[in-house]
């Protein structure tokens, strides 16, 4: 071990080591752990042409001139980050190993003590790179209600970005929705808090146990923006926050340990989320403990000059971001830039600069990157299969649990027929299967020479392989976005030479307005994008039987059309092997069991829509306002191929003190003749409470699979703090009163209803409250007894 460089010995406690490279590091170096570089990037400079293509200037010469001269500039005294190596061009394996090791070459000769950057990359829906499979939307994660699954899959997507040298990823998001018209719908898990953060806090065991460090985002309140504009403000009290917002990462930091938080571009009541050290240092680090880095979204820092307005410049900007709570900037050092002047004029406290650098450190020291025999080249392998097979397996059986039966009506299964008329703009381009982070849609779509990196069946191709002696033709009608109706007349007539019609209909993802949903992307109303709603009135007109499939990132409004389908079904983005799974529901050989993790409108401008409503908001108002709030299907909701009933509700206790438990136990039969999966839901409502309250909260859940005749006993381990919530002097309470058991299956399909009550003294609650309702399953009888 080399007696001048003592933290390279990985014999020595972490914090030790990082205590002993901070003391041998000049200012400069330690501002220069705090910044980026995105030496790959082309978004900037694309421009879009008249066919919707973007052209760019070859990234060969990013990488190869410009991409090394300013990366060499950018890490003159080292780097904290290399912002999306694989994730900004299409790469294949060894061109991406090799990228990696050049870009690690170029930092590390700049760095006086030897310390590489930390390499992140985007993984929301599967590694952002080229050729690596596309797995479902986060939308779709929340259809399985299935956290065991979603934890399996970001285990797989942690070990290839490890494989191939990646260090920090940037998911899960775990915004709650607020607003369907957001474009950024499709990313998150749902609209319920318990929900995301169950589904959420299983994606981060799965993605660090492969050693790579989940980032949380957006922390917090971005989902909440006015009228769901992207980077909106956000209208929202303290309470909200607190009771909606907040929940979702501070389960995923106390039961899952994520390692990093991503700051919101949004504001929140006039305070930018990077200018507000009460959320990133009173909560996220005082009550919380959290012990991880802060990074900020991309370009958040000098958006608090230029976008916010609450700093002079971009140095002002960097200063107030730090000052805040923010660690790293990413994907560039700008505001941060400024950080050495503030320093030594005495405006920064160094110890400010010292806090931050030892936090991102420590994640190197955790990571390898300071060990002794690290190398560039020894961190990487060119032997991964970005789509393998495994991959592919674990795609498919999120889809096939993910596709949500509305409605089977009176055509679906789809059985005895000869001849199917398949029309909509989904049914045939694969893009609209991926969401906004898939490679295919995020960076391809400025390389079209370069295809789409993966084999992927669209639902024409995958319902012509699944009912074989079908004949099935095919009829676009119109295309996701614009106003072209001139296909029209050649889908109608599809639609009448057949025995049956499956219309594709839903969005296509991209980013800031180059789709119909995504980053950006956002809605006026929930009516379906560009004609396709004027295209199903059109083939319905036809009348014949019409079987709807909606392929989407958010819930679209479908009361109109409701009554005269013959069956309705709802994919929301399905990735990769999606199309499979559609057409296995459509023929009947998958039981459908995904529920809807947001609810579907009847109405276009129904909002808000979210089923966590006081009674004001909720259908206990009807007749206070002529605005129907009624969905057409709830949260929750789901209908599948065969029955199940949910009965015999047992409370171990009618009374409980304020920190104690009670169990609640129901008894779930499979009453059909097909194996399936059922979603078992409890709910709680406070009956009397010192603020309004939503009339039901989802407070535990379990996915069942189940045999026909096959009984099963669920037990809900409920304590006392899953009814807390932050009273009228902003402080989390438990108190004494009434609550409501409910337990169902859907938010409005709760059968099994008894009352508890809560006895004591009204107890405060902090970050040591339980968070999360553990669930049991026992007694299985497959005989039926």
């Amino acid at each position: 071990m080399s007696t001048d460089r003592p933290w390279r010995d990985p014999a020595l406690p972490a914090a030790e080591r990082v205590g002993l490279l901070l003391r041998a590091m000049t200012l400069e170096e330690k501002v220069a752990q705090l910044g980026s570089r995105w030496a790959g990037n082309d978004m900037a400079d694309s421009e879009v042409s008249e066919d919707g293509a973007m052209n760019v200037a070859p990234m060969e010469d990013v990488f190869s001139a410009g991409g090394s001269s300013s990366l060499d500039d950018a890490s003159r005294d080292g780097l904290g980050h290399l912002t999306r190596v694989w994730g900004s061009y299409p790469l294949s394996v060894e061109q991406g190993v090799a990228e990696v090791i050049r870009q690690h070459e170029v930092v590390l000769k700049n760095s006086r003590l030897g310390i590489p950057a930390l390499v992140h990359e985007e993984c929301l829906t599967g590694f952002t790179t080229y050729g690596a499979t596309v797995y479902p939307a986060s939308i779709a994660w929340g259809a399985t209600f299935d956290p065991s699954l979603v934890e399996r899959m970001a285990a797989a997507i942690g070990r290839d970005m490890a494989a191939v040298g990646v260090h920090q990823g940037l998911s899960p998001v775990l915004d709650v929705v607020r607003d369907y018209r957001w474009g950024r719908v499709e990313e998150t898990i749902g609209e319920d808090p318990y929900l995301v953060a169950i589904l959420g806090s299983a994606y981060v065991r799965g993605l660090q146990s492969a050693g790579v460090i989940a980032t949380l985002k957006h922390f917090a309140g971005y989902s909440a923006s006015r009228a769901g504009r992207n980077h909106g403000p956000v209208s929202m009290g303290r309470r909200e926050l607190l009771d909606i917002i907040l929940p979702t990462f501070e389960t995923a930091i106390a039961t899952a340990s994520a390692g990093s938080v991503m700051s919101s571009y949004a504001d929140v009541d006039g305070l930018p989320a990077s200018a507000d050290p009460w959320l990133f240092t009173d909560v996220l680090r005082q009550e919380w403990g959290f012990g991880g880095t802060v990074v900020s979204d991309y370009w958040a820092v000098p958006f608090l000059s230029s976008m916010h307005r609450v700093a002079a410049d971009d140095a002002d900007a960097g200063a107030l971001a730090l000052t805040s709570g923010t660690d790293v900037e990413l994907p560039d050092t700008i505001g941060f830039a400024g950080l050495v002047d503030k320093v030594r004029s005495g405006e920064v406290s160094e110890e400010l600069v010292d806090r931050a650098a030892r936090r991102l450190l420590l994640q190197k020291v955790e990571l390898g990157l300071l060990d002794e025999d690290w190398t560039a080249e020894g961190s990487v392998r060119t032997d991964v299969e970005l789509d393998s097979a495994e991959n592919r397996a674990i795609a498919a059986e999120l889809a096939e649990k993910s596709v949500v039966l509305l409605d089977a009506g009176t055509a679906l299964p789809l059985t005895n027929l000869s001849k199917l008329a398949v029309v909509g703009p989904v049914a045939h381009d694969p893009r609209t299967l991926m969401g906004c982070y898939a490679f295919p849609n995020h960076v391809l779509p400025r390389y079209p020479e370069r295809g789409l990196g993966i084999d992927i069946a669209t639902p024409l191709d995958a319902l012509r392989n699944e009912l074989r002696g079908v004949e099935v033709s095919y009829a676009k009608g119109c295309d996701v976005m614009g106003d072209d109706r001139s296909g029209f007349d050649e889908a109608v007539a599809a639609a009448r030479d057949c025995d049956a019609v499956v219309a594709f209909v839903g969005d296509l993802s991209g980013l800031f307005g180059h789709g119909t949903s995504g980053e950006g992307c956002d809605a006026e109303d929930l009516r379906l994008p560009g004609v396709q709603g004027e295209l199903l009135e059109a083939v319905l007109d036809a009348g014949k039987p019409v079987v709807l499939v909606v392929v989407s990132g958010r819930p679209y409004a479908l009361g109109e059309f409701a009554e005269r389908l013959a069956g309705l079904v709802q994919a929301f983005i399905p990735g990769q092997e999606g199309a499979a799974a559609i057409a296995g529901v459509l023929s009947g050989r998958i039981v459908p069991s995904g529920k809807l993790p947001v609810q579907i409108p009847r109405h276009v401008g129904g909002q808000p829509g979210t089923y966590l409503q006081p009674a004001l908001g909720s259908v206990e108002s009807a007749g206070i306002s002529g605005l129907e709030v009624r969905p057409l299907y709830p949260f929750g909701y789901g209908a599948s191929y065969t029955t199940f009933t949910i009965a015999d509700l047992r409370l171990s206790a009618p009374e409980i003190g304020s920190n104690d438990e009670f169990t609640a136990t129901v008894r779930v039969r499979n009453t059909g003749d097909r194996a399936g999966d059922e979603v078992v839901q409890l709910y709680l409502r406070d009956v009397v409470a010192r603020v309004a309250r939503p009339l039901k909260l989802l407070t535990g859940f379990a996915r069942v699979s189940l045999e026909p005749g096959q009984a099963v006993d669920v037990t809900f381990h409920v304590h006392a703090d899953r009814t807390a919530y932050t009273g009228p002097d902003l402080r989390r309470i438990v108190e004494p009163g009434e609550f409501e058991v409910m337990v169902g299956t859907s938010s409005m399909d709760l059968p099994c209803r008894a009352m508890l009550r809560m006895t004591e003294d009204v107890r405060v609650v902090g970050h040591d409250r339980v968070l999360t309702t553990p669930v049991t399953i026992t007694g299985e009888d497959p005989g039926g007894g």
